[in-house]
């Protein structure tokens, strides 16, 4: 567990990730992370999970149309 301090940023406050909490999510500065609401608190994360649902209709609709995407591909 990591305690965090509230930090002002602006008109804003931010809260800074120690240099280990990075390493474990392969962040950087610069990159984007997303903040889940879950039932037990939030989540940060580096995976955008809209992306996620994409990728989930994307697998159902490859499966699905497997021989037409087959006959494509030739």
């Amino acid at each position: 567990m990591y305690k965090l301090k509230l930090t002002a940023v602006g008109n804003s406050s931010g809260v800074i990730l120690p240099k280990d909490v990075l390493a474990k999510l392969k962040v950087e500065k610069g990159d984007v992370v997303y903040l889940t609401e879950t039932p037990d608190g939030f989540r940060i994360t580096p995976y955008d999970p809209a992306f996620e649902t994409q990728m989930d209709e994307a697998r159902r609709i490859m499966k699905k149309r497997r021989a037409a995407l087959r006959e494509l591909a030739k």
